[in-house]
């Protein structure tokens, strides 16, 4: 008690303070209509920003649930878009009878694991054969950047092969020109990958997007690589090396969407068969 007097003694003036300004307050308040609206109005703004505050304090924390439901529309219209894009080519041979899937099937997937800073790096997904994962999906962010491509599935995982592994291989073409050369890592820097047997008749600049070509298999043509960062031509003058900075984010992978080429099977079987009639003919 004696100690509770000594507080109160110590802090009378400034309490004594804030009762009187509470006070004037008050008989400022009833002083008249207009001051009571014009404090009434403080009050609602001060309430209303407190409560927008906590309302978007809120809406941060369920940005991630957003976030998914949104990859989740961006696959189910990849969908469709890879469905028209097949009907339009039917309709302009004029042989399309009956509704016919895409060529590309598309499903999101969210990363579980992943590494790059080793010379052989791969990223780990939540979704595997029980969600029609399978080995030779292409892999991209949901801005569209190349990632990599699945390379073993269990039930319910899957790992890829990043485009950060130096046996990584791919087809990328200089947008707008049609010549292309093969992408691959050398281990060294995860910004930038190579690309190399680029022809020397190549119109290139640096700042240049590379993209996919119709020749990936695993990849749908147009799929963003990266920019040229650099480039010169090779020891024999014949093609140019091309160094290009990365468009996708390898160290911030969260979300991801998978692609299936679904006549790939279809094609390599094709190839095998042709290379087995050459090998027996020779």
């Amino acid at each position: 008690m004696y100690r509770l007097l000594e507080f109160l003694r110590s802090i009378y003036v400034a309490l004594l303070f804030i009762i009187i300004e509470a006070v004037a307050i008050g008989y400022y308040a009833r002083s008249s209509q207009f001051t009571q609206a014009r404090i009434l109005t403080q009050s609602n703004r001060l309430v209303g920003g407190i409560h927008g505050a906590f309302h978007n304090l809120k809406h941060f924390f369920t940005l991630p649930a957003e976030n998914r439901q949104l990859l989740e529309r961006v696959v189910s219209l990849e969908n469709e878009l890879s469905l028209y894009r097949e009907q339009a080519v039917y309709h302009a041979l004029d042989t399309l009878a009956s509704p016919l899937a895409g060529p590309y099937q598309y499903t999101s997937a969210r990363v579980v694991a992943n590494s790059i800073n080793k010379q052989e790096n791969f990223i780990t997904l939540n979704k595997g054969l029980d969600y029609d994962v399978s080995p030779e999906m292409a892999v991209i962010t949901p801005a569209g950047e190349m990632v990599g491509y699945v390379a073993s599935c269990s039930d319910r995982y899957s790992v890829a092969v990043s485009i950060l592994n130096t046996s990584f291989r791919a087809s990328g073409e200089v947008l707008g020109d049609g010549h292309y050369g093969a992408i691959s890592w050398n281990g060294l820097d995860s910004r930038y990958v190579s690309m190399s047997d680029l022809s020397k008749y190549t119109r290139i600049e640096r700042g240049d997007t590379i993209v996919s070509t119709t020749i990936s298999n695993y990849f749908p043509a147009g799929i963003r690589i990266g920019t040229v960062e650099s480039f010169e031509l090779n020891e024999t003058r014949t093609a140019y090396n091309v160094k290009v900075r990365l468009a996708a984010d390898m160290s911030a992978l969260h979300d991801v969407i998978l692609i299936k080429n679904q006549d790939l099977n279809e094609l390599t079987q094709l190839n095998d068969r042709v290379q087995n009639k050459n090998s027996l003919d020779n």
